[in-house]
Order: structure tokens, then sequence, then C-alpha cells
């Protein structure tokens, strides 16, 4: 790929795990009733057919990774597990108030943070407390993020019981070099014990997330983490760009400088061998950053057009409504989103007081939900068009000049009446979808809000 390629199109932007992304959205016209009333309509709308998603933020870390932007609390007293399960369910059980009607969960992914920071009795407690208030999809499908210095074969037995088929665990990279960077010091040993233990269980999923432009990472580094991982074979892997964003407050990413962070056309370099290593290995690109075997769920969804993008990542089965539990979690009722208060000494005192500890959000227009389709299209399918006519939007014709520069680099190809992406454009289709980004396209940002696209 050329120099001059990847210089052009490596700016800041969004991953797009929602449109409008966060710093997008209007405050000013949300309300907490108007979030309780797109919940109810939504949950009206597809709880008998579909189901609802739920995503569970336990955030607590016995130690900081310095490559992590995720919202979290460090510390090594597990005694914080107890109350805030207690939390979790008392949430929960307010949402089932509102929604009257027992919820049919189609999906669960416990997300942190560590998961696996929590005991099996916790965790127990937790999932059987959800299913106090709500039954099981036929199809449900069950995830959680695992990571292998703690997970224990009693926490992937104990949660294969509670009816979960999938786990990702964070490898990142097998370089001690790199590891000492990001403080995640993890042999291959501990991954490799965990993924054959998920595998004798009898998990039909299992992920590894391995990242490429950390700092002080090389192509030998790639190429040994690949070939290690490979030799495990786990299903699906997300092979995923470094976020540099260390002016997040709360962000850990302060240990290591700017300069030891590899960057353009270095850090292309690094996921195009990755990349080849693993089409060699028979794992096909999903979307963004994603690579499945074809035996695995995620690929048979993409062949189907099935895939489906939330705030949980890339998802086999799709789900109208998703509620998000937990400090600092996002729910989408697909007509708005919400966020729940980041602090969890805010987040305790809403819920002594009977409230759902939502502190924004944000009211989809019809334009909103418009662009939202294109760009799920974009993310999910590597296409989109507005043949059907509530596809249609104003700017359409603008942004198909707009594209016709990255039509003449490779990158799409443009039709009478939407685009598709390019093999050459599928590393930049975070760029495609913010041509299609109208509020991005008509305030730019003043401050930095996006890590760099490549």
């Amino acid at each position: 790929m050329k120099n001059s390629i990847l210089q052009k199109y490596n700016v800041p932007g969004p991953r797009y795990t929602s449109y409008p992304t966060v710093p997008y959205w209007d405050e000013s016209d949300f309300t907490y009733q108007n979030w309780i009333d797109t919940l109810k309509r939504s949950f009206t709308e597809s709880n008998s057919e579909e189901g609802l998603s739920l995503y569970i933020h336990l955030p607590f870390c016995e130690s900081m990774c310095t490559f992590c932007g995720c919202n979290k609390r460090i510390t090594k007293n597990h005694d914080v597990e107890h109350p805030y399960i207690e939390a979790i369910l008392k949430e929960w059980a307010i949402y089932c108030n509102i929604l009257e009607e027992k919820p049919i969960i189609k999906e669960i992914h416990l997300g942190g943070g560590t998961p696996t920071f929590f005991s099996t009795k916790n965790l127990e407690n937790l999932i059987n407390g959800i299913f106090c208030y709500a039954e099981k999809a036929k199809d449900h499908e069950f995830s959680f993020e695992g990571h292998p210095n703690n997970t224990t074969r009693a926490h992937l037995q104990k949660l294969y019981d509670l009816g979960f088929r999938r786990v990702s665990f964070g490898v990142q990279d097998y370089s001690e070099k790199v590891q000492k960077a990001i403080n995640r010091l993890q042999p291959f040993h501990n991954v490799a014990k965990v993924t054959f233990w998920a595998k004798e269980i009898g998990y039909t999923s299992i992920g590894h997330d391995i990242i490429f432009g950390l700092p002080f990472q090389e192509i030998d580094d790639i190429i040994d983490t690949i070939e290690k991982t490979n030799s495990l074979q786990p299903d699906r892997l997300a092979f995923y760009s470094y976020a540099h964003v260390p002016w997040i407050k709360g962000n850990g990413q302060r240990g290591f400088n700017d300069e030891d962070i590899p960057k353009d056309e270095t850090k292309r370099k690094l996921y195009e061998v990755g990349k080849d290593l693993l089409f060699e290995n028979e794992y096909y690109e999903i979307g963004m950053d994603h690579f499945a075997l074809k035996s695995d769920s995620l690929y048979e969804a993409f062949e189907k057009g099935k895939l489906h993008r939330n705030f949980m990542g890339y998802s086999s089965s799709k789900t109208q409504l998703m509620i998000g539990l937990g400090v600092s979690s996002i729910s989408d009722s697909w007509y708005s989103f919400a966020q729940n208060v980041k602090e969890l000494e805010d987040y305790y005192k809403l819920l002594k007081a009977d409230k759902l500890p939502i502190f924004r959000g944000h009211l989809l227009t019809e334009e909103d939900l418009i662009i939202r389709r294109h760009i799920l299209n974009l993310m999910c399918h590597f296409e989109t068009s507005w043949e059907d006519k509530a596809l249609y939007f104003a700017e359409a014709h603008e942004i198909l000049i707009q594209l016709k520069e990255m039509e003449n680099d490779g990158l799409v190809i443009i039709e009478k009446n939407g685009i598709k992406v390019t093999n050459a454009g599928k590393p930049f289709v975070r760029n495609i979808c913010m041509a299609f980004d109208l509020r991005l396209k008509r305030k730019a940002p003043e401050t930095k809000l996006f890590s760099m696209t490549i």
C-alpha cells in the first residue's frame, strides 16, 4: 500500500460502534422520560420476535493495563464484588418493572474491566438474578471476556453451565517488551491453558483479541503472536488498531511515550503482515478488524448478510433493544441512546433512590436513523445503497461527489445509488463511514476526540 495513501487517510476518526457517535450526542433534547418512552416502544416492537440484548459492565481490575481506554476501577479488594452485583440486579429490577412484561433475553455479554475478577459464586448469583425476571431465548448467545491470568477452569465451567458458549481472551501481544510497556505480563502458557480448557468444556466460539500498533511492537512480534495464536486455533479473532487516546480522563495510557508507538506506514505494515498470516491460516475478514474460521457463527452471519454491530462490537445475532447495566454502560433502544453515570459512588446513590443511573443520552432524528443504517451497512457488509427510498437522504449526491476521490484511490466503487468497499478499501472503512457522518461534517471537533483511523 502506497505511503501517500496511508498518510492521506490517517486522520482522527470514530470507530462507529454507534451513530451518532457519543461526542456528537445532542443532550439538550434528551430526558429521562423520553428514554423510558423509546425503551418501551422498542421493547413492544421486538421482545416477542427477537428478544433483547444485555451488556453488563464489570469494571474491577487488580492492575492497570496501560493500553486500556475502558472505564475501570483498580483494586485488589474483592469485597467490592457482592455490593456491585446487588446494584446491577437492582438496576435490572427497575428496568423489568418499567417494561412490565417479562423480557426474553437473546444475548448477554459480560464486559469490563475484568469479568473474571469476580468469583464463580458471584457470577452465578448475577446470572440467576437476571433470570428471576426474564426468560432465555431459544437461540440465545451468551459471551464474556476472560483475562487469561485469572480465568480459572471453574470460571469457564460455571459460566458454561449457566448457558455461556462464547468467550474472548485478551492476548494483545506475546512480546515481553511490549507486555512490560502496557503492564500486561501474560505468558503464552496462560492463554494456551484457558483456550484448551474452554475447548474441553465445550465452548463453541473461542476468541482472541490481538492489537497492532502497541508501543515497541515490531514485525517479528506480530509474526510470533499470530503464529502462536494459530497453534491454538481460536474460532475468531479481533485484530485491531491500538487507540492512543491519553487525553481521556482516567485513561491508563501513561506507561510509554508517543515516540515509542509505531506510526503511519510502520503501523500499517504490522497490520498487513498480520492479516496475510491470518489469511494463510484460513481466517477470513469479517467486518472491520475481525477475522473468523468458516466454522464460526460470525463468518456464517457475515456470509448471510446478518452481521450486526453495536456497543458490544460485532455480533451474529441482532436485537433492536440493548440494555446496558452497570457503571458507564450504554443502552440502545434504536430510537435513542442512554449512558449510565461513570463514577461508582454516583451509580450506587441513584440506585438507592430507585432511579435508573442515567446521566446523558441522545434521541435519534429521522436523519440519524437513515445515516445509522448506512454506516451499519458499511461496517457489517462493506456496501450500502439508497435504492430503497426509505434510505435516501438529501446529501446522498453530495457524498458521492466527495467519495469520487476515494474511488480514484481504489477504495470504493461508486454505483448509481450506493457504494461498495473494495478489498483495498477495507482497512479504510472508518474513513469511508466518515463521509456519511453528517454530524461530524457539520461540526468538526475543536479538541482531540478520536484515535487515528490507521
